[in-house]
């Protein structure tokens, strides 16, 4: 899913299951499952406590799974599943283990074994929200729609305030073209949570549904939250195309560009700003950059084409 996962609620849910707490160690202790570590500190902490041969059990397995969930994070997946494993056999009755286990099968795209290990999770903790949202993730990405938005329902129902569960089932319902309740969805998101991502989330479904100018402002709100991200500026960029207002359009896609100048499709839709206004040169100029950023691009060849200016052309 094109949604990511919250690293905060993965983190909240992770010392909200484990059995260990950073009030009952040191510093390497608090580093490995504080919520702040970043994962290079947690596999750098965790490690250093499991060295210290001083913990067993539940404790222990804790400490592999907060070096596992570490692992997991920097994509180091089969060192992570190593550490996962070990939390398991450790402590068989660990939820959070399973859920993070899941995770990594998740990354490596084996869903069915992801879905196997998120309902261990939900059948030893029921209440464990986070394994529901995980679950809806793998269900989508095998196809299953339906399943995927009873997953987040369970989710949200066990945390109304589930920001990602939220963005999640706002995206599977706009995939369904379901756009009223993508929208409910989303505008929760941003009650709960109001950033870059949920505002071009929700301009997106306004966008798709045509009602440009709720899309532009949220645009606006992503600019607002975000000045120098690229992305509200090509957002809104393409909805001032839209309208027809080609100057605006521009001075969009010149602050996008700013912001981020490897931006393929903010110098092609430039371009085709340009050639509205009978700006010749830079309606040539911008495909081509757009081109050789992304060799290929059908549109900006096709531009280029009807301007007879391919290279190589006479």
């Amino acid at each position: 899913m094109r949604v990511p996962f919250s690293l905060m609620a993965l983190l909240a849910a992770l010392a909200s299951t484990a059995p260990v707490s950073a009030a009952e160690g040191g510093p390497a202790w608090e580093a490995c499952v504080g919520l702040a570590s970043t994962p290079d500190e947690r596999i750098k902490a965790c490690s250093a406590v499991i060295d210290t041969r001083s913990e067993s059990g539940q404790r222990l397995a804790g400490i592999y799974c907060h070096r596992g969930h570490g692992l997991t994070e920097k994509r180091e997946l089969d060192a992570a599943l190593s550490d996962l494993d070990e939390a398991v056999r450790l402590d068989p009755g660990y939820a959070c283990a399973y859920n993070n286990r899941g995770r990594v099968y998740s990354f490596k795209r084996d869903y069915d074994r992801a879905i196997a290990e998120y309902d261990q999770a939900i059948k030893l903790d029921p209440s464990l929200a986070l394994a529901y949202s995980n679950r809806g993730d793998s269900r989508f990405n095998k196809g299953d729609l339906d399943g995927a938005i009873a997953d987040f329902d369970a989710a949200i129902e066990r945390d109304p305030n589930y920001v990602t569960a939220y963005a999640n089932r706002g995206f599977v319902y706009a995939r369904k073209h379901d756009t009223a309740h993508a929208l409910a969805d989303y505008s929760m998101r941003i009650k709960l949570a109001p950033d870059l991502i949920a505002y071009i989330d929700r301009g997106n479904v306004y966008r798709d549904s045509e009602q440009l100018d709720r899309a532009a402002a949220d645009y606006g709100e992503a600019i607002r939250l975000a000045p120098t991200d690229a992305r509200g500026w090509r957002n809104r960029g393409l909805i001032r195309l839209f309208q027809g207002d080609h100057k605006g359009g521009i001075a969009d896609y010149d602050k996008a560009l700013q912001y981020d100048s490897s931006d393929v499709f903010s110098w092609n839709n430039r371009g085709r700003a340009r050639m509205r206004l009978g700006d010749r040169q830079g309606a040539i100029a911008d495909p081509r950059k757009a081109l050789e950023l992304r060799p290929g691009l059908s549109s900006a060849h096709d531009a280029l084409q009807k301007l007879g200016a391919l290279r190589g052309e006479p």
